[in-house]
């Protein structure tokens, strides 16, 4: 007899079963089996499963564990596609489940979509409880002779209700199945599976509110045990293995099933979208000439016979929509910015031709996929865009990506030891233990930390934790939203794919990306740039203070003064290059011209990073450009004889071998995976090629050679042209209008204490005026004001955002004469404590005259006087009156001391705004220091003297048992780690305390790219 699996629930279905697929199915081909059936709560995983099953040999079928309903009753089911339309019903009776939120199927659906299904009724509880003979009745109706019985003998052991089940079955003629539900592979695999579950429900193991397994044999059983269990009626597993082999489904895949653009019937579209791009072309390069006008009619022709017209206006219509609203959009990402067509449909701002780029890249006739089109929108509104989409479209055929989180390392540990019921403390120490690196395995970790070995085997309960937690990691814990992924499809998703409910109205498919374009669906990615924010926030500072617009696309690439800022390596806030590494790369290469920045973002990578020298001596004319062939010179002249692109790849493929551009792409990928048979494949095409161009077969071989040792160092110029266009104009705007820059970022930087100092320190050294956060003046944000930053509302810590906008709103009518007039006019419900006190130690109410202590002071008269006058936003009794009814007087305080005012500055913005305690300590001292930042700068080993506070300390011994210490200093320029060695620790342990001024002599340490002080002498 066949042997067949009628049950196999997968851990796709999240923490209802632990079987995974690359564990699986070598069991099952060693058991023989014929059939196999996936069958989870939703159709999550269906795909994956259905390709192990073809790679195995084994006939794979797809079924969904459901309920139905039935007079208010839910009642448990399994349905099987039994068909192609079964399979089309499945995927809308999941989608219409998982958008209606919805536990069970009701009657209306079941009629509608039973058309190709198997309705197995499972020898449960809910069908036995009392005459469920009615509900029996209406499987039978609906489903004929598609409706069965199954029996259940987990382990071999007869249920007590099987006989009546079995009676009941007999007597409504509904055939039986032998069935067995497997939820994990082995039998010794039942506690990590309830300790999943456990998880599931948010539960501890002990938790008597958890719910237990029915039983401890829901694993996958062999053959033998199988037919074992069922020996007294081998008919049932006749049936069983009969029911699976008629459920014969084709899944399509790769199809094209690519969107259509709303269009009227008539029509022509490939005539449509011409004369779209002769205008926006027209308009884009003026009087263009015959080279843009055959470039266009060469890459229609491969859109109109690749089929991916719609795709194009679809993409162009979105974009101009953003543009409309005003949304920014990025310049382009990725090869679509090679594109002349996307370029004339203002779908990027990149010209391909300006830039050297090849359509090829993007589109190669020669290797037919799926167009990529990703466009970047400013943060805070990509959903706009995603929005106007949905609509146009419908919401059924669009839908955002589906993707899962599993257990990660330190995910597995926290959630196994929460459900054994562990201690915070070892909670703690767990999350310690593991490093939060991406690729740490709960394996990895253990190697390369004894602490955690030790930890393990001091308690028997710890060392199942740990094996349990092994079992269980990697396995999908949860499902979330794809970050910028939307499908579109020609018609609605379910014919194609099942969705769910997602966020903000529109649905969310059931499988992730891979699946989605196995199956021949378009992708689209819809990313949010925080850059593309923060040039929209610079222009509309900029226009709300002087009313001039700013157009970035019509900034011009030869700016001096923007070369000048790049070449000092002023980079601050600026798009991809930021680093210190980049900084030093800028200030090598000296940027004198757009290419180079470009160059610098290509070659800024692991490998081709070791060129940057090169370029910048022969840029610089230090040393002299060498070709290996003379062939090479117009292609890699511009990045001084390096191979930075792909695209120059494929330049010298065609110009010394005669490829084709689609060829030279195809090398191009292929040398990419150095796989020995294929680059001495490619080498015999190149060559072959170069001497039927009249090359000799040594210099072939000689530029073939460059070609395979640059071809994973080769960067895509469209992406480095695209994103180097906002790096461009983000280092335009500083260097024209560094006050809304800097304003810009602040605002941008919200929450972010680390770099909020930074840009602080910038704007004090470029002599920058910065206001202290004003109750009258500031905005929500950072602003500018008469050319000062001013510190917004919002910077403050501790006040909520309600209380601010309560504020802006009452200020609307007129400016605080008092605090006791803000009192009046806001509501106690924002007039309070924990909102006013931040407010005053961070200086917002200085205005008023008073000095902070005696504000504060005067805060608990003020709250009862709010108290009185405004309890709530309601209209009161005192409203008319408030401003003269009872109004309190200032309480009399001694003026705050300087140290104070400082620390709570401190405190409440995170940074010293009046003046750092070490600038002041500086000055007192009269001496010269030097600043902590410009260390870097420093030789090694060169001496420096320094003055800075102790942030943080940390004692240490080392292998001797000498005791040192590392420290961590402020200035007024940030952070610096100072090393004591033993010797040094000795003499000065007892000045090492937190906050501590010292002024230390030592010498720097440069490593690395990391900076150090080894203290030599300490004073206070």
């Amino acid at each position: 007899m066949a042997m067949v699996y009628p049950h196999i629930s997968t851990s796709a279905d999240l923490l209802k079963s632990t079987v995974r697929l690359d564990q699986l199915f070598p069991y099952l081909k060693e058991q023989g089996a014929v059939s196999a059936a996936i069958v989870n709560t939703k159709l999550y995983g269906i795909l994956p499963f259905w390709e192990e099953c073809r790679r195995a040999g084994i006939h794979g079928v797809v079924g969904l564990s459901a309920f139905i309903e039935y007079e208010e009753l839910h009642y448990p089911v399994v349905l099987y596609a039994q068909s192609n339309k079964g399979y089309s019903n499945l995927l809308k009776i999941s989608s219409a489940l998982s958008t209606r939120e919805k536990e069970s199927i009701p009657e209306q659906w079941l009629k509608a979509y039973r058309e190709g299904l198997i309705c197995v009724i499972p020898n449960k509880l809910e069908w036995l409880l009392t005459d469920r003979k009615p509900v029996f009745e209406y499987i039978k109706d609906l489903f004929g002779s598609a409706a069965f019985g199954s029996i259940d003998r987990p382990g071999g052991i007869l249920s007590e209700q099987e006989p009546a089940f079995a009676e009941i079955c007999e007597n409504m003629e509904l055939p039986i199945i032998a069935t067995h539900e497997s939820r994990y592979l082995f039998e010794q695999d039942a506690f990590a599976y309830e300790v999943a579950s456990a998880i599931g429900q948010g539960q501890k193991i002990n938790d008597p509110e958890r719910q237990k397994p029915e039983h401890l044999f829901a694993y996958v059983p062999s053959r033998t045990e199988f037919e074992s269990w069922f020996a007294d009626h081998p008919e049932w597993l006749q049936r069983t293995a009969d029911l699976l082999e008629s459920c014969q489904v084709a899944i399509p895949m790769n199809r094209q099933l690519l969107p259509v653009f709303p269009l009227a019937q008539e029509t022509d579209k490939a005539a449509f979208i011409a004369e779209l791009c002769k205008t926006g072309l027209a308009d884009r390069v003026p009087g263009f000439s015959k080279l843009y006008q055959d470039r266009l009619d060469y890459e229609l022709s491969v859109i109109g016979t690749m089929g991916f017209i719609d795709y194009f206006l679809i993409v162009a219509d979105f974009m101009k929509y953003a543009r409309d609203q005003d949304i920014m959009t990025g310049p382009g990402r990725g090869s679509s910015a090679s594109s002349l067509v996307a370029y004339s449909l203002k779908i990027t701002d990149v010209d391909p031709l300006e830039h050297g780029l090849l359509f090829e890249r993007f589109l190669n006739p020669e290797r037919v996929t799926l167009p990529d089109i990703d466009i970047d929108f400013a943060d805070h509104r990509r959903h706009e865009v995603v929005d106007y989409v949905a609509k146009k479209y419908g919401a059924v055929r669009t839908a955002q990506i589906i993707t899962f989180g599993t257990l990660s390392a330190k995910a597995v540990a926290r959630d196994t030891a929460r459900v054994f019921g562990f201690e915070a403390e070892e909670l703690e120490a767990i999350s310690k233990m593991i490093p939060n690196r991406p690729g740490t395995t709960l394996r990895s970790a253990l190697k390369e930390s004894p602490a955690l070995n030790a930890w393990i085997v001091e308690r028997e309960e710890r060392k199942s934790w740990f094996k349990t937690a092994l079992k269980l990691e990697g396995l999908p814990r949860h499902a979330s939203t794809h970050a910028a992924g939307v499908i579109l499809s020609p018609t609605p998703l379910v014919e194609h794919v099942p969705i769910e409910k997602g966020n903000e109205g529109i649905f969310l498919t059931q499988w992730p990306m891979q699946e989605l374009e196995a199956i021949g669906l378009l992708k689209m990615d819809f990313l949010g740039l925080r850059n593309l924010t923060i040039l929209e926030q610079i222009r509309s500072l900029i226009y709300w203070d002087t009313k001039k617009r700013i157009d970035y696309r019509s900034i011009p690439l030869k700016d001096e003064k923007t070369y000048k800022l790049l070449a000092s390596g002023d980079t601050t806030g600026v798009f991809q290059l930021e680093s210190d590494g980049m900084r030093r790369a800028l200030q090598q290469i000296k940027p004198t011209a757009f290419g180079d920045i470009v160059a610098v973002n290509a070659l800024f990578r692991p490998g081709p990073m070791e060129f940057i020298p090169l370029y910048a001596r022969r840029k610089h004319k230090q040393e002299a450009v060498k070709y290996v062939h003379p062939i090479l010179e117009p292609i890699l002249s511009e990045t001084y004889g390096v191979i930075v692109y792909q695209e120059q790849i494929m330049h010298i493929a065609a110009k010394m071998a005669g490829f084709s551009l689609g060829e030279a792409d195809l090398l191009r990928r292929a040398v990419s995976k150095k796989k020995r048979e294929i680059l001495d494949e490619e080498r015999a095409h190149f060559v072959g090629g170069a001497k039927e161009k009249g090359f000799t077969e040594a210099e072939a071989g000689e530029v073939y050679d460059l070609i395979v040792r640059f071809a994973d160092y080769g960067f895509p110029k469209s992406h480095a042209v695209a994103y180097s266009m906002i790096s461009y104009q983000l280092s335009y705007m500083k260097a024209h209008y560094p006050v809304y820059f800097y304003t810009g970022l602040l605002a941008n930087s919200a929450g972010n204490t680390e770099k909020t100092k930074q840009l602080l320190q910038e704007i004090k050294e470029k002599k920058i005026p910065l206001l202290p956060p004003s109750i009258q003046k500031s905005r929500h944000s950072f602003s500018v004001e008469e050319g000062q930053v001013r510190i917004g509302l919002n910077a403050i810590k501790g006040v909520p955002g309600t209380t601010v906008r309560a504020l802006l709103a009452a200020r609307e009518e007129g400016p605080f004469s008092s605090l006791f007039n803000i009192a009046e006019r806001i509501s106690a419900l924002h007039f309070n404590r924990k909102s006013f006190e931040p407010l005053i130690k961070a200086g917002a109410l200085d205005e008023f005259g008073h000095d902070r202590s005696v504000l504060l002071a005067s805060l608990d008269s003020a709250i009862k006087h709010a108290e009185l006058v405004k309890p709530t936003e309601d209209p009161g009794l005192f409203d008319d009156m408030g401003s003269s009814f009872m109004k309190p007087k200032y309480t009399k305080a001694a003026d705050m001391p300087e140290t104070l005012k400082l620390d709570y500055e401190k405190d409440v913005l995170g940074f010293y705004l009046s003046k750092h305690p070490i600038e002041r300590e500086k000055e007192s001292r009269q001496k010269i220091f030097h600043e902590l930042k410009s260390l870097k700068t420093k030789g090694d080993r060169e001496t420096v003297t320094v003055l800075g506070m102790v942030d943080d300390i940390k004692r240490i011994r080392t292998k001797k048992g000498d005791a040192m210490a590392f420290l961590t200093l402020m200035d007024e320029t940030g952070p610096v780690s100072v090393t004591l060695f033993p010797v040094e620790y000795a003499k000065y342990n007892l000045l090492l305390e937190p906050q501590a001024i010292l002024e230390i002599h030592g010498v720097v340490e440069n490593r690395n790219q990391k900076t150090a002080i080894i203290c030599k002498t300490i004073e206070t």
